[in-house]
This record gives structure tokens, sequence and C-alpha cells, in this order.
């Protein structure tokens, strides 16, 4: 079995090495391609019987598609599954079987029939339109994932720390969120459910990734406070049994501010930051995403972060179909009296709304008249701006993005840029007036270019750039 990672936000793939240890477990041979890393070589391709796909965001998906393409052109026969959060939310027909939601068991399940010859006339079933599809939030205990499979960290994303770069490690304590909102592929899946990870699995993958020189540990569950007493448990086991790592988390706005009292404890444990989809400074556009939070609650959650010793590392969609020119003003503004310039990554400035199949905004009625038609490419449902400008100006936010993260741009230049590409693109009905200094209470202890953060700036909702396509498709 050949299980292959296109994308990972720059971690060491965890979804390559879990699923690599349970086929592993089962008996299976098993090889690993992070094709982020390194080409998938002819001699791996004609070894395989089989192959897996992860696809754990739309970026994964969309260079899964190419890579697929590619393999049916050299080898058609060849099984293809896909797994991971959109294997399910997708209508490509170069798969023979999509598992979402806890996919481990399904897809050890899956190659033991194609050991023994149960899975038969895939082609037929592909040129019939038909594949199997599975969802699966079976409550499952995975064994240790197979990271010796994989390169090894000093080839992913560190932590950046005041200038000081340490390798990280990626792991997940636990799966799926208890919330729904509305533009976010989890609950499609889950549908408001999750899963946790075993203590002792957990601790068991951060040991080895320790021994392979991780200093740092990123924790990569959709919403670490979606259980909160599992979340303080974790902490505690890891802080008693690593007290000299640091770790990141990424939590709601609304958990930071009803879980608050959790923050001190982990702050003082080494979290270092946290993630929150802050997305926008319109609270009219935060009630369409059913975000659960308000304007004013970000920078309420800022302070909070702030006084425990967590920096703050907001995520954005400031491009929606109902987005106007003065929510953008308004949203650089925030950034800005929240002293988050130093915390935002370029791309963030970028980011516009996906809307894929199953999208919980498909029936929501905000999207009504705002759609033009389902891109089988894109793998989502296209729309324009009301405001032709603004869909210009995402444009060139999202090339200002790749140029800032390859030519190393500070976080002011890359401010400013915006800033001034803001102004121009809407000088003509809104003004943007001169940079707001930070509020007293929300400042940050560290300096602009200074503060934690991983190395690697990509996010899972942005799009994928031509180089990451045409790098994929030639693997």
């Amino acid at each position: 079995m050949l299980l292959i990672s296109t994308y990972e936000l720059g971690h060491q793939p965890l979804h390559l090495a879990a699923p690599a240890g349970a086929l592993l477990a089962a008996g299976h041979q098993v090889r690993c391609a992070d094709l982020a890393q390194e080409g998938l070589d002819a001699e791996t391709a004609c070894w395989a019987e089989a192959v897996g796909v992860s696809v754990p965001m739309h970026t994964a998906m969309r260079l899964a598609v190419e890579v697929a393409r590619q393999l049916r052109s050299e080898r058609d026969g060849l099984p293809i599954a896909l797994y991971g959060l959109y294997a399910t939310l997708n209508e490509s027909d170069l798969f023979d079987i999509a598992i979402s939601g806890e996919y481990l068991s399904d897809l050890v399940s899956w190659v033991d029939r194609l050991e023994r010859s149960e899975v038969d006339d895939r082609d037929d079933d592909r040129n019939r339109g038909g594949r199997p599809t599975v969802v699966s939030l079976r409550r499952e205990k995975p064994g240790l994932p197979a990271r010796h499979l994989l390169p090894p960290l000093d080839r992913y994303a560190k932590l950046s720390l005041c200038g000081e770069e340490r390798l990280a490690g990626y792991v997940e304590a636990s799966h799926g969120c208890a919330h729904r909102c509305r533009h976010c592929p989890v609950p499609v899946v889950y549908d408001g459910r999750t899963r946790l990870v075993h203590e002792d699995v957990l601790l068991a993958d951060v040991d080895q990734l320790v021994r392979m020189g991780a200093r740092h540990i990123t924790f990569g569950d959709p919403d670490f406070l979606n259980g909160p007493h599992h979340a303080r448990r974790q902490v505690t086991a890891f802080h008693d049994a690593f007290p000299e790592l640091t770790f990141d988390i990424t939590v709601k706005v609304e958990h930071i501010l009803r879980y608050r009292n959790l923050l001190p404890d982990f702050g003082r444990c080494g979290c270092l930051f946290a993630v929150s989809a802050f997305e926008s400074a319109d609270d009219d556009t935060l009630r369409r995403l059913d975000k659960g939070h308000s304007v004013a609650d970000e920078l309420e959650a800022v302070a909070v972060l702030r006084k425990a010793g967590i920096e703050p590392r907001p995520s954005l969609l400031p491009f929606t179909p109902w987005t106007r020119a003065e929510h953008l003003v308004d949203l650089i503004d925030l950034v800005a009296r929240a002293d988050l310039i130093g915390n935002v990554d370029p791309i963030q400035y970028s980011i516009r709304l996906l809307v894929p199949p199953g999208s919980l905004l498909l029936t929501s009625g905000h999207l009504d008249g705002y759609l033009d038609y389902y891109d089988p490419g894109q793998l989502g449902w296209t729309w324009r701006s009301s405001d032709p400008r603004l869909d210009a100006l995402q444009q060139r936010l999202a090339d200002m993005a790749s140029s800032a993260d390859t030519g190393h741009w500070s976080a002011m230049e890359t401010y400013e840029f915006v800033r001034q590409a803001v102004a121009e693109a809407i000088s003509s009905d809104v003004r943007l007036g001169s940079l707001p200094d930070p509020e007293e209470h929300l400042r940050s202890t560290y300096e602009m270019d200074l503060r934690p953060r991983l190395t690697e700036s990509w996010f899972c909702c942005a799009e994928p750039t031509a180089q990451m396509i045409s790098a994929q498709g030639g693997a």
C-alpha cells in the first residue's frame, strides 16, 4: 500500500503516519510519499498494489486530483482510495472509494478486501459514475503513527520565536467539532460531534516526535476546547511528561471567552499562541457564518489570551459575497487596534469564501442570488462580489501573499501593502483614515516581528497556487 500526502500545512503529515501505522499493524507493506517534500519516484509507483491519498483540507483535495489523474494515465487499473475530511466532499471519478470522518478502520478493511480479491469491477463502477463513499464516526483507538516512514522534522514547518527556530511536531487530541459554522467543512462530516484521542496514544506519539528532535508541538484539533475537561487533562499530562516543550492550539473566540479560566494554566504549561477564527470585522457577516461571536468578542479574546501569556493568531475571511468596502476598512483597522499586525500571516488578508459540495451555507439562504455555478476544477461553487473592485482586490492580495512569503517581508511591510491596496481599490466611496494606535490593554509584550508563529504561513482554506498544482502534476 502506497500512502500519498499532497499537502498538510507544512507539518510532517500525521494523516500519512496514522494510517501507515494501522496498515502495518494489519500486516500490510506500506510506503509513504509526501509530495510537498519529494517527488513520487517511478519505482515506488510501480511497487504499489493500491494507493491511498490523504485529503484533510481543500488545498490537499485540489492537489490530490492532479496526482490521481497522473496515476490513472500510467496505471488505469490501480485501486485508489481517497481518505480524510474532504474525501466525500467531491465528485471526482478518479477514485475507487472515498472515506471521511474516522477513516482508519474502513481504510484498513478496504485494503484487506483488496488482498483477498473481494473488491472487483472497479472500472465498471467508475464508468457507471458510482463509487463507494463512507462517512464513519465510530470511536477508534489508533495505534502509534508510523513516523519512521516520513521525512525528518527538519524538512517541515518550524516554530519561530524571538529570532530562533525550533523543530515542531503535529498531533491531534480530538477530531470533529461541536459547532456548525456554516462555511466550515468539519460539520458537514461530523455534524456537531467530536471524537477524542486517548491520552496514552497522544503521549506516545509526542514521545516519538521528541526523539525525532521536536521542541514544539502543534495541536491541530479543529477546536482544542470542544472538550474542555479533556483538553485540560491532555495539557496537564503533556506538560508533566514533557515540561520543556512548548505548544500551540486552535480555539474558537467563543471558547476563549467561555473557558478563559483554563488559559492561564495553558500559558504556564507552555502554550505560546492560539489560532482563532476571527474571520470578519462585520457582525452581520459573523451571523451569516454562524460563528457564535461578535466583533467586540474578538477584541475581548485578544485581551484574555494576552493576559494568559498566549499570543492570538487570528484567521481571517475578508472576502465573502456580502463583503462591502467598509468591511475591509474595519478589518484592517481592527488588526492595528488590537496590535495584531505582527500576528496575521500575509495569506489571511486574501482568503476568499470557499463553498464546497455539502456546505451548510448552501441550504442557509444566505447565498441566494450570489452563486454562479459549480466548478469541478475548483471543487466548489463560484460566486462574484456585487462590487467588482473587491474581486480584483482579492486577486491582488493573493498575489501579494505569495510575494510576501517568498520575499520574507516584515509584518509591517505586508500590512502597509494591504492598507495601500485597500485604499486604492475603494477610494472613490470609502476613505481610509490614519493608522490607528493599538489600544493599551491589547498590546503584545513581544516585538512585532518576534512573535511566536510557525514558518509555514499558508492556510487550509486558501486556494493552492499555480506553482503547487504544477509541482503535484509533475510528481
